[in-house]
Parts: C-alpha cells; sequence; structure tokens
C-alpha cells in the first residue's frame, strides 16, 4: 500500500506531479553528487598537505561514512516510503559488521 501512485482522475494532472517529484529527486541526485566529489577532494587534500597521519586516517574515515551516507539516502533511494525490508537488513547487517571488527580488535590487542 505504500508503494500506491497517487491519482487524481486527472491524467494531465497526475503527469504534471510526476514531472515535478522527477525534477525535485534530480536536483537531489545532483546536489548529492556534487557534494560526494567535494568531499572526495578534501580527502585528497587532507593527504596532500600531510597532516600527521593520526589526524588524517580519521578524518578520512569521517568523510567516507558521510559519503556512504549520501549514497545509501540518495542513490539508494532508502529516503523513501516502502523500503523498510532493506533498511532492516543494510542496518542488520552494518551491525553484525562493527560488531565483527570489534570482537576481531578486541581479541587482538588483548
Amino acid at each position: 500500500m505504500a508503494n500506491q501512485q497517487l491519482n487524481s482522475g486527472n491524467q494531465r494532472v497526475d503527469i504534471e506531479y510526476r514531472r515535478r517529484k522527477s525534477a525535485e529527486e534530480m536536483r537531489y541526485q545532483i546536489v548529492s553528487f556534487a557534494l560526494m566529489i567535494f568531499l572526495t577532494l578534501i580527502a585528497f587534500a587532507a593527504v596532500a598537505i600531510k597532516f600527521n597521519p593520526w589526524y588524517t586516517a580519521p578524518f578520512i574515515i569521517l568523510l567516507a561514512v558521510v559519503q556512504v551516507i549520501f549514497q545509501v539516502y540518495y542513490f539508494m533511494h532508502m529516503s523513501h516510503k516502502g523500503h523498510e525490508a532493506p533498511s532492516l537488513f543494510l542496518y542488520s547487517g552494518l551491525l553484525v559488521g562493527l560488531l565483527t571488527i570489534l570482537t576481531f580488535s578486541t581479541i587482538v590487542w588483548w
């Protein structure tokens, strides 16, 4: 039911609504793509400037996390209704992956 298309009965109104929503979605895609390119350039600049590696590595990881969030919500359309099941599997996999990293890090360091 969440994926049910809106239908006003007037085909012209429906087409105009879809065009407006498609244009808005494309605008979000282009803006997020530009932001991801900008974040990539910042990461390259951080390495090129040769800051302390103890600051550079976490900074690049932070930029990578922001880019993953952009990709999940805008390019994979997870911000739309009807994507609850894929979101559940995605976040469950993320949780299992983080717990695995934490477990092996704990085993190696202690």
